[in-house]
């Protein structure tokens, strides 16, 4: 479900679900409500920004219509991009937030219709996160395709030796600097209402020989593709000083026969992640057991045995 609210058992009026992070410790409990709402605290403290929640708890979910990734649009890659940063530069959180403030101002102040010299007061902060933040997404980005060219041929055995390159659009002209592509826009802005060039305007995508997943890959093919890349992820966001993360894979066997499930399966038994797979193939089972960390929670009547 979507909403929270639905999780709820009938006749009752909350739900709540207590826990503990295995490396660092850290108790974590989450209530929600139907009158008051959800309410999380963290080490035994009320959590002020659901930020210092996901720093304890690198979560990452693979849904079964995960090839939505190819169709949703620029925002859903860039998220993808963007947790990894988080996870992995403690700074970039700092000027992501501070980057979204800034276009949220100089956006109110194009929608006020102030003149040019107000609305470009906002430029020099603009400018200086916005730099910031693009150089680090050129570097995760180089950063995932290392890990994703020795990930996928294990996934995906068809396109091994096949040519893997990153396409990225910074969300500018490439022929000028971002301070030249917002000094040249502002009248482009003051018409559109937003601003229209920066990071937040931001592409990307791993081409194979040079063509997009999305046209030559069935949705089986997209599956592995995005999978993939969180295993990439995970390689890629390892530290011993960071919690190690969680992969939630809903669905395991739409789109992909027996054979690429188990191919799956031994790729993430050499990860350093835990993972929880549903499944309505009983035949997955058969596989999993040959796992000795490997647990089944069976759903049967709304009871788990």
């Amino acid at each position: 479900t979507r909403s929270i609210k639905n999780a709820i058992q009938f006749k009752q009026d909350r739900l709540q679900v207590i826990g503990k992070t295995y490396q660092h410790r850290v108790p974590i409990g989450l209530q929600y409500g139907l009158e008051s709402g959800l309410e999380i605290r963290l080490n035994n403290a009320p959590l002020k920004k659901l930020s210092e929640l996901a720093i304890e708890l690198p979560l990452q979910f693979i849904p079964a219509n995960c090839h939505l990734f190819f169709e949703q649009g620029p925002k859903y890659r860039r998220q993808l991009l963007d947790w990894g940063l988080f996870h992995v530069e403690p700074s970039f959180n700092f000027h992501w937030q501070s980057y979204k403030k800034v276009i949220q101002q100089r956006n109110s102040a194009i929608r006020q219709f102030k003149n040019s010299a107000e609305i470009q007061l906002w430029d020099t902060h603009l400018i200086t996160h916005g730099e910031v933040i693009d150089a680090k997404r050129q570097q995760r980005l180089m950063d995932l395709l290392t890990e994703f060219k020795l990930i996928f041929p294990l996934l995906c055995p068809e396109f091994a030796g096949d040519e893997l390159t990153l396409k990225y659009k910074n969300g500018w002209s490439k022929v000028v600097s971002l301070q030249q592509a917002i000094a040249d826009s502002i009248e482009r802005d003051k018409k559109l209402g937003y601003t229209r060039s920066g990071p937040h305007a931001a592409d990307w995508s791993f081409r194979v020989n040079g063509y997009d997943p999305q046209e030559i890959f069935s949705r089986g093919q997209q599956k592995l593709f995005y999978l993939a890349l969180c295993m990439a992820q995970i390689k890629t966001t390892q530290r011993e000083d960071r919690a190690s993360s969680i992969l939630l894979i809903d669905d395991i066997s739409s789109e992909l026969d027996l054979t690429h499930q188990e191919i799956i399966l031994n790729t993430l038994c050499e990860l350093s992640v835990q993972t929880y797979i549903t499944s309505t193939d009983r035949a997955l089972v058969n596989v999993m057991q040959q796992d000795k960390d490997y647990a089944r929670f069976h759903v049967k009547h709304g009871n788990i045995i």
